[in-house]
């Protein structure tokens, strides 16, 4: 089967793609382009799968770089093609023929681009790292290669939406703690029970962060079984694992 990639305005001057869960080798609860090696899924089938990627963004499969992601602001400077994945929740890059892979399964995969300096980055900013400046340290990075705030392009990628995102109160307190205006990212749910708007939070960021020309391209990844991984879907239903999807950027 064909994969399937979904894209932004915003990037189109570069190679950059969200892509589904469609085509890919994997099966079972895994089926389509699982590309997450922290997933129980079988070492070839993931392999497989980013190798399709790399092939779709046209580049060597040692070249679809990725980080060990931990909910953490870490970014780091990728300076060549390696298969190491240290510990960080974005990466920015110079070097062309770079592709920068980010894994995602509800959370935020944010691509980043200044076209006019050459510079591109991949963030996975779930709600921890978006709280605690995952984005906003990528695009410090991109500036200390030489990006520009004003000509970075942003896209979020499909994400949990806020209709399928409850939270508790001691999430809501996380936020308020930081900052009250934080408060117009929920709406009131069941009981004591909130719906967070996790894209929207990341837009804010991106633009607190100094990068107006940002946008969410849509798509829940929790509503929409057919294209989309989702933890928390698999978490409702109890399921032993989950897939995860990939997206990526390259110069």
């Amino acid at each position: 089967m064909t994969l399937e990639t979904l894209t932004s305005d915003n990037l189109a001057a570069l190679h950059h793609g969200f892509f589904t869960r469609k085509g890919g080798a994997s099966s079972g609860i895994y089926e389509g382009l699982n590309c997450g090696a922290g997933s129980s899924d079988a070492p070839a089938n993931i392999a497989l799968n980013r190798a399709s990627v790399a092939d779709g963004i046209n580049v060597d499969p040692v070249a679809l770089v990725g980080v060990h992601q931990h909910h953490s602001a870490d970014v780091i400077t990728i300076t060549h093609a390696t298969s190491e994945r240290p510990k960080a929740d974005a990466m920015v890059t110079n070097q062309k023929g770079i592709a920068l892979g980010i894994l995602t399964a509800d959370c935020q995969p944010v691509l980043f681009a200044d076209v006019e300096a050459g510079i591109v980055a991949a963030a996975h900013a779930g709600w921890k790292g978006a709280l605690n400046g995952v984005l906003s340290n990528t695009v410090k990075a991109m500036e200390a290669l030489g990006a520009k705030r004003e000509n970075i392009s942003a896209a979020i990628g499909p994400c949990i939406s806020q209709r399928a995102y409850e939270v508790g109160p001691e999430f809501f307190e996380d936020f308020i703690a930081q900052d009250q205006d934080f408060a117009r990212f929920f709406a009131n749910g069941q009981d004591d029970r909130m719906q967070f708007d996790l894209p929207g939070f990341g837009l804010h960021m991106l633009r607190e962060a100094g990068v107006e020309n940002a946008e969410w391209i849509g798509h829940c990844t929790y509503a929409d079984e057919a294209r989309f991984y989702s933890y928390r879907r698999t978490t409702h239903r109890k399921e032993p694992d989950y897939g995860r999807l990939i997206s990526v950027i390259r110069l």
